[in-house]
């Protein structure tokens, strides 16, 4: 789960340990509810992408905003001073509604930050929580992911959804958020991959216990 940049499924992984898939399961899903519990303790910050996405199986009718059935969630993604990506955060919301927005910059987004949009009306509510916004107005359409204020956080949301839909097929949406920060925390730990181990180790160690009916109910998204 620290290793293979795809991840794991709770299936393989029974394979691999030979254990049962529940054993499996409850595992794979305490591992990564310590991975989203470390990785929230450190909020973005510097110059930062940020856009919508949304998660959601093959329906007819529109795709992306407006769509129904979809599970939306924010994506954003820290860069350096050179436009390197540096750290991502990938969080399951309500919806994109400003006060919404709000609640999740002020959890997850130090204050200062420059953070570039698109100029969906929503995207105002982080600016309560401190940050120097500079919304764009792309014109939406397929074109609008290729413009490079968006780079890189188009490229994260394109991998992790490839990943996740390779490795797990299918997913349950009130699970969505452990599995995102999987990958997150792969992602933000990736430059030491011995440590990544560790880090993981560490935050298992903090967690509090979880009994497995809380850890089904899985209602934290943010």
């Amino acid at each position: 789960m620290t290793q293979e940049k795809n991840g794991i499924s709770a299936l393989e992984l029974s394979r691999q340990l030979g254990i049962s898939y529940n054993a499996a399961w409850r595992m794979k899903h305490k591992l990564m509810k310590a991975m989203k519990e470390r990785d929230d303790e450190k909020p973005l910050g510097g110059f930062i992408q940020l856009d919508d996405a949304y998660w959601g199986g093959a329906q007819h009718g529109p795709r992306g905003r407006g769509a129904k059935g979809k599970c939306p969630f924010v994506a954003a993604v820290s860069m350096n001073e050179k436009g390197h990506p540096m750290f991502m955060r990938f969080s399951v919301v309500k919806g994109f509604k400003t006060g919404e927005l709000t609640r999740w910059a002020k959890a997850h987004l130090k204050p200062k930050s420059l953070v570039i949009s698109d100029g969906l009306a929503c995207f105002r509510g982080i600016e309560q929580a401190g940050t120097f916004h500079l919304p764009l107005v792309t014109g939406g359409g397929a074109q609008s992911v290729k413009l490079p204020y968006f780079q890189w956080v188009n490229t994260m949301m394109s991998n992790v959804k490839n990943s996740i839909r390779g490795t797990y097929h299918s997913i349950s949406k009130k699970y969505l958020p452990r599995y995102l920060a999987e990958f997150c925390f792969r992602f933000n730990w990736r430059f030491n991959l011995k440590k990544t181990f560790e880090q993981l180790i560490y935050s298992c160690i903090r967690a509090a216990p979880i009994p497995e009916y809380l850890l089904k109910l899985a209602e934290i998204r943010w």
